[in-house]
């Protein structure tokens, strides 16, 4: 059986933790009106000339260029990700997201029409039913039955906030078995080259299906250099959280505090909360590898920036302003332009200096966004 069906058909969520984060959610939101409140959207743009979008990933995973920026010494170096070594020492915890990316995008029709519609699935609700965005979005109105396949087939139950469906599938046969014979990998739209190995949408960690887009800075590591920073000492811990909407939703507000970001689904074990606990005991660095690491670590930490085992979903939007309790360094890739990423980033080094840092990224001609080159802000 498929983890991810697995992983949907629970329901509990542990109560103390689900409100810890939303109270922490309230408290840094409040914390950021009182010295962030004239942020707009457009102070987080900076112009990227299309070229520098990366069509397909480097060769090998590591080869790809890292910027590094380090925050005491004000200081910035250009080198390759497999650089990260000279960075990192020993007891230091890298924190991944081990989520694994489904073939979320299925197209289909309504009998008798020539329209074709675009599905992408966002997060199972049950074993039939599924939140999604479709396009074209005028046309799947609620009760549209979408023809998939001879084998599955989509009815369109419900119309909610920000065009987000409410699906339920038809079918015969295992649900997970057929969406990997028709289902697609969801590669972000600005990626117009066909990916030939669809595992290079996937990180070499991989174990848990869920989720519609993958957590790229994860796709610069490779079995050999994890290895390596094993044997020097540098430890990782493993978290889940499955991208969905909350990720990647464009950021449509003026204001960035009227921005709600979509609820995603995350899980932390009892093992990788000890790992985690144990590292900020000693005062060893707690290094998230990606922005999903981050958003997970910070919804479900203290005050103190321990965390434990539980499982929920979480809508943590960080921006300027936002006090991190767990997360020491971030390695990361280059984000869009005014998106809730590039907000994230921001809360860490500040706005201003992100911006700085962005610009010399173009100047340099890295590559950016999914297949993109990474950073280290430590």
């Amino acid at each position: 059986m498929h983890p991810w069906r697995i992983q949907t058909l629970e329901t509990e969520t542990l109560i103390s933790a689900d409100t810890q984060q939303r109270t922490a959610y309230i408290r840094n939101r409040a914390v950021a009106q009182e010295t962030m409140t004239d942020l707009k959207t457009s102070d987080f743009y900076y112009d990227l000339p299309e070229e520098l979008i990366a069509q397909t990933p480097a060769e090998p995973r590591d080869s790809s260029r890292m910027l590094v920026y380090n925050r005491e010494r004000d200081t910035l170096s250009h080198e390759h990700f497999y650089d990260i070594t000279k960075h990192l020492k020993k007891g230091d915890l890298l924190v991944i997201n081990n989520t694994r990316v489904i073939p979320a995008r299925i197209f289909g029709h309504i009998d008798g029409k020539q329209t074709t519609f675009e599905i992408l699935l966002l997060k199972r609700l049950d074993y039939t039913h599924w939140e999604g965005i479709m396009r074209p979005a005028r046309k799947a109105r609620k009760g549209s039955v979408i023809k998939i396949s001879d084998e599955l087939s989509a009815t369109v139950e419900d119309v909610g906030e920000y065009g987000i469906r409410t699906i339920s599938f038809q079918f015969d046969g295992v649900f997970e078995d057929i969406l990997d014979r028709v289902g697609n990998m969801p590669l972000p739209p600005y990626i117009h080259e066909t990916l030939e190995d669809k595992e290079r949408y996937q990180t070499v960690y991989s174990k848990v299906d869920g989720s519609a887009a993958a957590p790229t800075a994860g796709l610069h590591f490779t079995p050999e250099l994890m290895k390596k920073l094993e044997e020097m000492g540098v430890e990782f811990a493993s978290v889940l959280l499955h991208i969905g909407l909350g990720t990647f939703r464009p950021v449509k507000a003026e204001n960035i505090l009227d921005h709600d970001m979509h609820t995603e689904y995350y899980e932390v074990d009892k093992e990788n909360a000890d790992k985690i606990n144990r590292a900020k005991k000693e005062g060893r660095r707690v290094i998230a590898v990606g922005t999903t690491s981050v958003r997970t670590l910070e919804s479900v930490a203290d005050e103190n920036g321990l965390v434990r085992e539980c499982k929920g979903n979480t809508n943590i939007f960080i921006y300027p302003g936002y006090k991190f309790k767990t997360v020491d360094a971030l390695i990361t890739n280059f984000h869009l332009p005014e998106s809730t990423l590039i907000m994230l980033v921001s809360a860490l080094l500040g706005r201003e200096k992100t911006l700085e840092i962005y610009r010399k990224a173009v100047e340099e001609k890295y590559r950016f966004f999914s297949f993109g080159d990474s950073c280290f802000f430590e």
